[in-house]
């Protein structure tokens, strides 16, 4: 069960936030994600909600993976949030052709004082091992946002950026 360190982008630092962690567990047919926030307690936390599909969750705290294909441009993004909405698209390419991505399975979200745990079934996703992009925004008191990441390309923030996908998603156990 590996566990990745995020980094903060050097433009928007953490108001008191000391470290975003993620374990990660399965592989490219379904996956479990713990993400946890180190000094949580000025983090805000999105009000529980009905879990829904929701745009434009990354406004404020917010959980993302994304994965892509070997030797293609296309990739996909999950986006979490505490409220337990989520969101999945679709890309063509590097932030072209953008469209929400089906799912049978809603992802189960579950919160904690100290971030959320996701279990997020990837069917319907080519199997095999994938190109992996753990990010997450943090908003704290005070509207300060910071833009968590595996790695970060230089200039403004871009999760979708080919840099951030820093890590591989296991190709599923055979039985």
């Amino acid at each position: 069960m590996p566990t990745f360190s995020l980094v903060p982008h050097p433009d928007y630092p953490p108001l008191t936030v000391r470290a975003v962690e993620v374990e990660v567990l399965g592989g490219s047919d379904d996956v479990q994600l713990t993400y946890v926030v180190r000094a949580a307690d000025k983090v805000v936390f999105p009000a529980r909600a009905r879990p829904s599909r929701a745009d434009e969750l990354w406004r404020t705290t917010c959980f993302e993976l994304f994965l892509g294909f070997d030797d293609e441009e296309r990739y996909v993004e999950f986006n979490f949030s505490p409220s337990t909405r989520w969101a999945a698209y679709a890309f063509d390419g590097y932030r072209e052709g953008m469209a929400p991505l089906g799912r049978d399975v809603a992802p189960h979200i579950e919160r904690s004082p100290s971030g959320v745990g996701v279990d997020c079934d990837l069917g319907g996703l080519p199997h095999g091992e994938l190109r992996m992009g753990l990010s997450a925004v943090i908003e704290e008191e005070g509207g300060v946002r910071s833009f968590w990441a595996l790695a970060h390309p230089p200039g403004a923030p871009d999760f979708h950026h080919p840099a951030c996908f820093a890590a591989r998603l296991p190709a599923p156990a055979c039985p």
